[in-house]
């Protein structure tokens, strides 16, 4: 990991975010909550940074972040229950790719379609990129990180899916991805800090398959347990952990 630290002390290794429960009434329930010093509460929704006085014009209720936050979607775009559409409506500072009308599986249309919003983006950036749009990050990093103006603060990487792995029926097919430009996929370190989230049962990835692409991307990897493809599907949905190391990376 790249100078990241987290509560004062820099991060190192697998950290065990695991959980048999989604519920976030006490610290027991969530390992990992106690290295983040964030009581898991209602209270993420209400985060302290956020300002309430409206004279001001800052929004009610919106968590303030330092840098302007860059959702990037998967291949299933901007999904209305998904924890990535409910964080951008709670975010001050924050863009989303927009939805491809065109070539929704052409790797270099998705990754053009990043750089043409942090174009847009005055000052630094946090990717928060989940399935497939993680695999998009890589694939900008290696092509446009380099000569970018756009300064990346950090990203948060979720739940990438194994090129190499055969996807369930409805997923395109290892074949077709690879005809659209999807790999080799960039393995080399990224040129920013980073979080990979990965899960013990997701049907996209193993973990050893995420834990091989945080390692070669330089990322600290984080166990969320048996979360899925962190997807409404899986029962995510509203996810405050992303709001927690969001902040962390916006340290």
């Amino acid at each position: 990991m790249r100078g990241f630290s987290i509560s004062g002390q820099r991060a190192a290794g697998v950290v065990d975010l695991s959980s048999k429960e989604k519920s976030l009434t006490s610290n027991e329930k969530r390992p990992g909550w106690a290295l983040f010093n964030v009581a898991p509460t209602k209270s993420l929704w209400r985060n302290s940074q956020s300002s309430h006085r409206e004279s001001e014009g800052v929004e009610v209720d919106k968590l303030q972040t330092a840098a302007t936050v860059l959702i990037v979607p998967g291949l299933r775009e901007h999904v209305a229950e998904h924890w990535q559409t409910l964080l951008a409506a709670r975010l001050h500072n924050v863009r989303s790719v927009p939805p491809l009308t065109t070539d929704k599986l052409d790797c270099g249309a998705r990754v053009r379609a990043i750089e043409q919003q942090l174009q847009a983006i005055d000052g630094p950036v946090i990717v928060v990129a989940h399935s497939a749009g993680v695999l998009m990050v890589a694939h900008w990093a290696a092509h446009f990180a380099a000569q970018s103006r756009r300064p990346i603060k950090g990203a948060l990487l979720v739940a990438p899916p194994d090129l190499d792995a055969p996807w369930p029926q409805g997923y395109p097919s290892p074949d077709t991805l690879r005809t659209q430009g999807w790999s080799p996929l960039p393995t080399g370190p990224l040129p920013f800090p980073s979080l990979v989230v990965a899960s013990t049962n997701d049907h996209l990835a193993s973990l050893e398959a995420v834990s091989r692409m945080a390692a070669g991307w330089g990322a600290e990897l984080h166990n969320a347990g048996a979360v899925g493809h962190l997807n409404p599907a899986a029962g995510f949905g509203p996810w405050p952990l992303a709001e927690t190391l969001i902040q962390a990376l916006d340290r």
